[in-house]
Order: C-alpha cells, then sequence, then structure tokens
C-alpha cells in the first residue's frame, strides 16, 4: 500500500528478487501516480488511502480470498531473503497457527490471564484466511481500551491495527507466531513512520523550506517525537533514493527533499538533544541492509 512510488519501485524489486513467482503480488496504489507496466507479474489496484486496517481488511476479505495465506507487508518492509517462505511454511505446519509475523511491535505485550505475549503488529504479517476470516470473522480494525502494559514509555491505551484481532485469537487459544529475532534480521530491512517525511514533502515546493522546518524550533523540542521521526524518515527517503537510482540509472522527482549532505548537517546538529532512547543509528543500518540486498 503505496504514497510514495520510488519506494515501491525498490519494494517490488526485491520481491522479485528474494521470493520470485512463489507469491502473488497486488499493489494498493494510493497516491494514483504508479504505472502498472513498471511492476511486471503484480495487480495493480488503484485504491483511496483509507487507513490501513480499512486496506488491509479489503484485501483479506476480497482480493486475496481464493487463497489460504494473506499476507500484507508494509512498502517500508522490504523482503530481502528467500528464507521468508521456508519459515512461513515451516510456521504454519504448526497447529492452530492462525498469523505470523516478521516484525512484531516491541515496546508494550499483552498480558493475558498472567502470560505475556508480544503483539504481533501489522507491518510483515500472514494470516491463515481460514482461521482470521472464514471461521472467526476478525478484523484488523483498531480501536480504544488497550489495557495492556508499556515496556518503554506510557501504556498504548488503544489498540493499533491489528492488534484487537491478535488478542482475541490469542484469548481463543490459537498460535500467532512470531519469527525469532535472528531469523527476522536476515529475512527484511525496514524503516518506519514514512509516512510523516511523505506528507511534509508534499507540502513544502523548495528543499530550502524543508531545511527551514528542522532549523527554526528551539532545540529542547527535538525531545519530542515528531522532529525526530520525520528527519529519520527524511534520511530514509535519501537511501530509497539512492536504492532507485541504482535500479533505474536516475532520481525519482521529490523536489522539495534537500541533499543527504544537508540532512546530516541537520542530523549532527541535532542528535546532542535527542532523548536517550532515540538515535539515527537504526536508520544507517537497514539502509546498509536494503543496499547489500538490490
Amino acid at each position: 500500500m503505496n504514497i510514495l512510488p520510488p519506494m515501491m519501485i525498490v519494494w517490488h524489486h526485491c520481491v522479485q528478487k528474494h521470493l520470485g513467482d512463489a507469491v502473488d503480488v497486488v499493489i494498493f496504489d494510493c497516491s494514483g501516480k504508479l504505472h502498472a507496466e513498471e511492476f511486471p507479474g503484480a495487480r495493480v489496484q488503484k485504491f483511496l488511502n483509507f487507513y490501513a486496517a480499512t486496506k488491509s481488511d479489503e484485501f483479506l476479505r476480497h482480493i486475496a480470498k481464493h487463497r489460504r495465506i494473506g499476507w500484507i507487508c508494509d512498502d517500508d518492509v522490504f523482503p530481502i531473503s528467500g528464507d521468508m517462505l521456508p519459515i512461513l511454511q515451516r510456521e504454519f505446519q504448526v497447529e492452530k497457527t492462525a498469523s505470523v509475523s516478521f516484525k512484531p511491535r516491541t515496546w508494550w505485550h499483552f498480558d493475558i490471564d498472567g502470560t505475556s505475549a508480544a503483539p504481533s503488529g501489522s507491518y510483515c504479517i500472514a494470516f491463515d484466511r481460514r482461521i482470521f476470516v472464514e471461521e472467526e470473522g476478525l478484523s484488523l480494525a483498531p480501536m480504544d481500551g488497550n489495557p495492556h502494559p508499556a515496556d518503554v514509555g506510557r501504556p498504548p491505551g488503544r489498540y493499533d491495527t491489528a492488534d484487537k484481532a491478535n488478542e482475541i485469537l490469542l484469548r481463543k487459544g490459537y498460535r500467532c507466531a512470531i519469527v525469532e529475532r535472528e531469523e527476522r534480521e536476515r529475512c527484511v530491512a525496514a524503516f518506519s513512520g514514512m509516512s510523516g517525511a511523505v506528507m511534509l514533502l508534499s507540502s513544502f515546493r523548495r528543499p530550502e523550506q524543508v531545511v527551514s522546518y528542522y532549523q527554526s524550533p528551539e532545540k529542547k523540542q527535538w525531545g519530542g517525537n515528531v522532529l525526530y521521526g520525520t528527519l529519520a524518515s527524511m534520511l530514509a527517503i535519501c537511501t530509497i533514493q539512492e536504492c532507485y537510482e541504482q535500479l533505474r540509472g536516475k532520481r525519482y522527482p521529490l523536489p522539495s527533499l534537500p541533499s543527504r549532505k544537508e540532512l546530516e548537517k541537520i542530523r549532527h546538529e541535532h542528535e546532542p538533544y535527542l532523548r536517550s532512547d532515540q538515535s539515527f543509528a537504526w536508520v544507517d543500518e537497514q539502509g546498509d541492509k536494503l543496499k547489500q540486498a538490490l
């Protein structure tokens, strides 16, 4: 499900290279800017940019209705290993497995009758449709009233996409498998929170305006989430542009995106003002993994 065309080009390339024709690929074009001929072997479906849960439910209930497994993967989570397929096959062979996740949530956990379990997340997760849709009739819709405890920061208070369905499956005795960390690290390269940076790039016309956006606030504001999160995503978009250029021989036109040199300068100037739990290092690590996987 995509609003940044160069990212979809890179994602599709990774899927083709590492998963081949062992999967059927459906791409939701939520920007209206994708061209189907650029994605051979995939179905490109124009779709309004509703909430992720709405799009995911549509996929599981209708588009994938003739498949046992419906696999949802964010466009900023890049498959980088063919090992993903045998891992899925292995996990779904275990009795009562309803889902298999390659990218769980890590900052809070379920506490169900004294038993702790990690939330599967919705970033890269495969569902057994016979269980999820046909037998249990579940939805990935978010909702309020999440009572479970946090591992970092404040308790969630709200069920994000797929979280409530995850809890229902666990309470009914289904297995919601989470791939072991070592295998996850080998199988995916992932960014997060990309939509914030994409919206900024859409709001501004020139790189100088984006630079000013980051230079104007007081330094103490860098201890929050917005400036840090969107700059991390801007750096990730630079990596996407570099990957796109490697694949296509030219850069995708993003007129308001500053150069990497400018963004790195902003990064180094403001890193001292981040919270202790914030770092840009993970963007570099994931970017290196993605480039090596091309």
